[in-house]
């Protein structure tokens, strides 16, 4: 669900879907006239450092922690903030006065991590994925709705630029129906440091394997996933997805038994639409894309300098080339504060998500990526390795919206 209007910039799109999509022009994203601070305590310094809280004109970084002193130093410099915790359930017991925390820990703990804020009444921003199991998905969903409190999932493919752009040209009505999406996240590992090179994101600080040693692909799926939810807002209903992998320390000994370097899905949608989903970890190529097919035009994400952003309208001349698109750069938009608009990673991500989750508590309502377009995203992955270990058996997946 999309709480902020947004525009397209000129592109090469028929002139009504350009004129309609133009009248979504955004107001002003902080909430004018209001004095409300939120006060929010962030956990992980890792990649819980790449945020801008502390830009917001209505947040106050108010307590910071993670298990590793370095990674405290980081967060303390970062969010200059003096009031740093050896860990989250310190930080919960004695930090004063928070209204929010931003969870980046490891995935596994994500779950366990949220449940433990919004016991104490707090409002919850959270790295992806929501979860792992879809025991922990109900879990989060009873926690939701028996609390009233609002919980988003730092989704990055939401607020790339492209999918900002893709969105509107959806809901303008520039595609028609998307038939058919492809999406996509690649995150090569090279082979020999993930055995040999301690220093690496497979390790903790003391030698022992991290988290991410052996990590199955779909169970990191949004930033696939959120290409289709985030622009059309469907919900995927059946999953088959097969995987590959090669005997490899990696694969052959790790705590989710996954054999997978790479799995690929099919899935369906509860309008009777097409998503063909990869996730791979060895392969030559990287970073997150997509490809938006619609009745009446395509759209394809830029692919590290293969291709531009291109529009293929569908006309009465089969023949016609498709034509380059210029995505706008929305993050130095008034969609944003004046002191976010800043460059960020992610595709220009990171200021969007910071500002929705202040502004949406600042609001009273639920952010644009809340607790049911987060298991929307998330719980599709689930399945889908589940039937990767299956040979493809096509599953339906559990639902987890809004109850009543």
């Amino acid at each position: 669900m999309e709480t902020r209007r947004e525009f397209l910039g000129a592109s090469a799109l028929s002139a009504a879907a350009l004129s309609s999509a133009m009248a979504m022009r955004p107001g002003l994203a902080a909430p004018a006239g209001s004095a409300k601070k939120i006060r929010i305590g962030v956990v992980g310094g890792g990649f819980g450092a790449a945020f801008q809280w502390h830009n917001h004109p209505n947040c106050e970084v108010a307590a910071v922690t993670d298990l590793r002193a370095d990674r405290r130093k980081r967060l303390r410099e970062r969010y200059r903030c003096d009031n740093f915790y050896e860990s989250l359930e310190v930080m919960l017991q004695r930090a004063k006065n928070l209204d929010a925390v931003a969870v980046f820990t490891g995935a596994p703990d994500h779950a366990r991590h949220v449940e433990m804020c919004m016991r104490r009444g707090l409002h919850v921003v959270c790295a992806v994925p929501a979860c792992l199991t879809l025991a922990e998905a109900e879990r989060l969903k009873e926690l939701k709705e028996k609390t009233g409190l609002r919980y988003m999932m730092a989704e990055t493919s939401y607020y790339r630029q492209a999918c900002i752009y893709a969105r509107n040209l959806f809901r303008s009505g520039g595609f028609g129906a998307i038939f058919y999406s492809e999406v996509e996240y690649y995150h090569n590992q090279d082979l020999d440091k993930i055995v040999n090179d301690k220093t690496t994101m497979f390790y903790e600080p003391d030698g022992s394997r991290s988290w991410r040693w052996g990590y199955p692909p779909m169970l990191y799926p949004t930033h696939s996933t959120g290409f289709l939810v985030g622009v059309t807002g469907e919900r995927i209903l059946r999953v088959s997805s097969l995987g590959w992998g090669t005997s490899h320390p990696h694969n052959d000994d790790n705590r989710y038994n996954n054999p997978f370097w790479n799995e690929a899905a099919l899935m369906q949608t509860d309008r009777g639409h097409m998503v063909r989903c990869n996730m791979f970890k060895l392969v030559g190529a990287g970073g997150e894309r997509a490809q938006w097919f619609g009745e009446k035009g395509s759209l394809y994400m830029r692919n590290r300098g293969l291709h531009p952003n291109t529009w293929a309208q569908r006309t009465g001349d089969p023949t016609a080339p498709p034509e380059p698109v210029e995505i706008p750069e929305y993050w130095k938009s008034d969609m944003l504060p004046e002191p976010m608009r800043l460059a960020s990673g992610h595709g220009g991500s990171h200021v969007f998500i910071s500002a929705e989750f202040i502004n949406a508590l600042v609001e009273d309502r639920e952010p644009a990526i809340d607790l049911y377009e987060s298991l929307a995203m998330t719980v599709p992955g689930i399945v889908a390795h589940e039937s990767s270990l299956k040979n493809g058996e096509q599953m339906e997946v559990p639902q987890f919206d809004r109850s009543g």
